[in-house]
């Protein structure tokens, strides 16, 4: 069937579609902007605050983690749990198992 009726059927499938991507994008942010870190290049940390540890592989930092409950100091037993993290994974700090809130690659430009 050809015409005009054909062609507001292609129309709003094509809206319908735009407007889904977009319901996606902002029901599923943590998915769209999420940072993940392969850590097993990692040689060393450092402990910039109580929440905040910075990743690096020989004198290159690769990674910066914001803890979400925990805190750490430069004499705390720090473990991860995989070697490939993501923001919604976690860490061991003294043998407690702790959320991270905030995970940015140094590939991101802004650590």
């Amino acid at each position: 069937m050809k015409g005009p009726f054909n062609k507001e059927v292609c129309e709003v499938k094509k809206n319908i579609l735009i407007l889904l991507c977009l319901g996606i994008l902002l029901v599923l942010p943590r998915l769209a902007a999420s940072d993940c870190v392969n850590f097993s290049r990692a040689s060393s940390f450092y402990v910039q605050d109580e929440k905040t540890i910075i990743y690096y592989s020989q004198n290159e930092p690769i990674a910066k983690i914001v803890l979400q409950d925990c805190t750490v100091n430069s004499s705390s037993s720090i473990r991860s749990l995989k070697t490939y993290m993501c923001d919604s994974d976690s860490l061991l700090i003294d043998g407690e198992e702790c959320a991270i809130l905030s995970l940015t690659s140094a590939s991101s430009g802004s650590l």
